[in-house]
């Protein structure tokens, strides 16, 4: 059993003893609390026009991505009926996860170390996906590269968005963070 009272995730040990110091040192920070940190990672299923057909496909979703996220997902419903979709008000359309705090480093450090390297033909993520605001926006076309997932008992390949929230103001600084987390930037 692992003890939790003295367990320090690895990226945020590193973050702590290694990127801080350097981000401080790179963009002239005049405090260490000005240093750009991760805020949170939002994870999103959207199950679309299956849900539609099958009410049971969100809850599949929904199973997955607890599974994933290590925290219980919740299922995002439709605002609006939409005729041409048949769409109605209150159908169950996906899921999602806001993950903070030690679960978010555990994730971030599952995905580059683990899932991102399980795709096929992977040459790294876009370093164009930032807002502006410095956050970062990516997706995966398959949810099974996570290992949590058992391959054999999955009915459905869902995509999923994965959005990773920053303090910091410019994209640069949230790249040279991530960067630092050794996210496998293509550019």
């Amino acid at each position: 059993m692992l003890d939790t009272a003295n367990y320090t995730p690895r990226l945020k040990a590193l973050f702590n003893d290694t990127v801080k110091a350097a981000l401080k040192e790179e963009f002239g920070y005049s405090n260490m609390m000005m240093v750009p940190r991760l805020d949170k990672i939002v994870l999103n299923i959207g199950c679309g026009a299956e849900a539609v057909r099958d009410s049971k496909k969100a809850k599949s979703a929904q199973d997955d991505l607890t599974t994933i996220a290590g925290q219980k997902a919740v299922v995002t419903k439709a605002k609006k009926s939409i005729a041409g979709f048949r769409v109605r008000e209150e159908m169950p359309l996906g899921t999602k996860v806001t993950l903070r705090g030690d679960r978010m480093y555990e994730f971030l450090d599952r995905l580059i170390t683990v899932a991102m390297p399980r795709i096929r033909d992977f040459r790294g993520v876009s370093g164009k996906s930032f807002d502006g605001r410095g956050n970062y926006a990516t997706g995966l076309k398959e949810h099974i590269v996570f290992p949590e997932i058992n391959f054999d008992k999955v009915d459905e390949n869902w995509g999923m968005d994965i959005v990773i929230c920053t303090t910091a103001k410019t994209d640069a600084e949230a790249k040279a963070l991530l960067k630092a987390f050794n996210m496998p930037f293509n550019s």
